[in-house]
């Protein structure tokens, strides 16, 4: 399946069902404005503090979580068109997708990339080997 990186807190966002557009400035021939189906949402490294101050100030009932997740999918949501206008409260254009059907997922770290990309995912760190418990050497005098 396909991923698209979003930075936080437009990521939380969509997947919690809030937000029903993304906003892009993409330019008119990108081949990722035909893209529709469903996706994999990747939140950024990077956090919009403006964009928290925004939706604080403008979605009070919204209850936002202390942390966000970053650097990885935190969810999924389907894209069922591209558009230069749309009657959300969420869209600025001059390019959006329009989504519907967000979930959260299992927070699964992976790098991002720009556009519709294919995630590849490191495996976990090996957990170290149990040592064996040492007690005094044979013959010892403790």
């Amino acid at each position: 399946m396909k991923a698209f990186s979003i930075i936080q807190p437009w990521a939380w966002l969509i997947v919690n069902g809030h937000k029903d557009v993304e906003n892009r400035k993409w330019k008119p021939w990108n081949p990722g404005l035909h893209f529709r189906g469903e996706v994999l949402i990747h939140a950024g490294k990077k956090f919009n503090e403006d964009a928290l101050a925004f939706v604080r100030g403008n979605f009070p009932q919204i209850v936002l979580p202390e942390t966000f997740d970053r650097g990885g999918i935190v969810g999924k949501a389907v894209i069922i068109d591209a558009v230069t206008e749309h009657e959300s409260p969420w869209f600025f254009g001059p390019y959006a997708f329009v989504l519907t059907r967000g979930e959260p997922l299992p927070f699964l770290p992976c790098k991002g990339a720009l556009g519709f990309f294919t995630p590849t995912f490191d495996p976990p760190e090996p957990a170290p080997a149990p040592t064996a418990a040492v007690g005094p050497a044979q013959g010892s005098l403790l």
